[in-house]
């Protein structure tokens, strides 16, 4: 039975590590084989991204703890959540059991049950709800740790690219493709970035349950996964263009989500303009000119197409839709908070023009998803 099961096991990872499907035609794995003269990237080294993401997980709590709270404090951003709904025991049961949004039918069997008017069970479920939503306090520093990850990570690979020569020039992503070696850079490049997804993936169990929890597992999964296959297949040129082109959009939505919870709103209303402006531009402009032109044409020009290839460009194709999609949602909703504003504030010139705040809270899902679009997840 153990032989029979290894030799299926064995069957399994030849069928998903097949060389037609991963690597151009007439390259094996062997090809790749690290060497005393060149080092290629090897399915085996992502292992180190596991435990480097506990490391980071605990450096977050370290972070969040000694540094990011003794700052939100001095910000005087309170630590107190919501008001707490006062317990009940019929209530709390039918609120972790069955709903917490109950229709008229059960607000009125409940009413009846519990001698209360109406209007207070529905106060109850929503003090409630509200329980459950992280403070003000847990969101800044939550933030603040993002934000300083993100200002590492970009400033990293804006000082690492500038010294490549595919930075400057796109065709360098494919030439002598797949045959290119990995250097120290782009290997702890690659690992810190995978690192930090798999630690969002962690985390997001021992956090605060929120809404978009299942949204954003799905969502960590795949940015893991594209991250994977592109090291694995040697595309990690043109991801570490990727990955830095959507880090600085990441850096700015989380300084203005920081001055959000910190009640400064004018910092918070030019960030976020700042943030709508650099994420459109990026994703609509600098994206498709720059990235997609080099995925689909130039590598098509130079190396030609295999079946991975097809793969990773449809999922950046993909990515390239939810940019659309998302840079839709960022001027729809600039338009209505600018025209609220001058309904709101018709005698102030810088609320009429910035006026964001009103809508970042509602809007912080969908830019929560826009900022976690990275390389891959990016991708996907």
């Amino acid at each position: 039975v153990t032989v029979s099961a290894a030799g299926e096991m064995a069957g399994i990872l030849a069928w998903f590590w097949n060389e037609r499907f991963w690597l151009p035609h007439n390259v094996t794995w062997a090809d790749l084989k690290n060497t005393d003269e060149a080092t290629f990237p090897q399915a085996e080294d992502l292992y180190l991204a596991c435990p480097l993401a506990f490391c980071i997980f605990m450096i977050r709590l370290v972070f969040e703890r000694f540094i990011a709270r003794p700052c939100a404090m001095g910000l005087k951003i309170q630590a107190n959540g919501p008001q707490k709904a006062q317990p009940n025991a019929i209530l709390e049961k039918v609120f972790t059991a069955i709903t917490k949004h109950p229709d008229e039918k059960r607000l009125e069997g409940l009413s009846k049950q519990l001698d209360w008017d109406v209007r207070t069970i529905q106060r109850w479920f929503r003090q409630r709800r509200n329980q459950e939503k992280p403070s003000t306090l847990a969101r800044f520093c939550e933030s603040m740790w993002r934000f300083t990850f993100y200002l590492y990570i970009f400033t990293y690979g804006v000082r690492f690219l500038k010294k490549t020569p595919w930075l400057w020039n796109t065709k360098e992503c494919w030439y002598n493709y797949p045959y290119q070696p990995l250097t120290v850079d782009i290997h702890y490049y690659y690992i810190l970035e995978l690192s930090f997804y798999l630690s969002l993936l962690f985390s997001q169990f021992t956090d605060i349950r929120r809404k978009d929890f299942l949204i954003m597992f799905l969502h960590h999964v795949a940015t893991i996964s594209l991250i994977i296959f592109s090291y694995v297949n040697n595309m990690a040129r043109v991801g570490t263009l990727v990955m830095c082109l959507h880090d600085a959009a990441d850096v700015l939505i989380e300084a203005a989500k920081m001055a959000n919870y910190a009640k400064c709103q004018i910092l918070c209303n030019l960030l976020f303009a700042m943030f709508a402006i650099l994420f459109i531009s990026s994703r609509l402009g600098v994206y498709p000119v720059w990235i997609l032109n080099t995925t689909l044409f130039e590598s098509w020009e130079i190396v030609g197409p295999y079946p991975s290839w097809w793969v990773f460009n449809l999922l950046l194709i993909l990515l390239q839709l939810l940019h659309s999609f998302w840079s839709y949602l960022i001027v729809k909703t600039a338009c209505r908070a600018i025209s609220k504003g001058k309904v709101s504030h018709p005698q102030s010139a810088w609320c009429t023009t910035f006026s964001f705040t009103s809508f970042l809270e509602s809007y912080l899902i969908c830019i929560h998803h826009c900022s976690g679009v990275k390389f891959c997840a990016e991708h996907s």
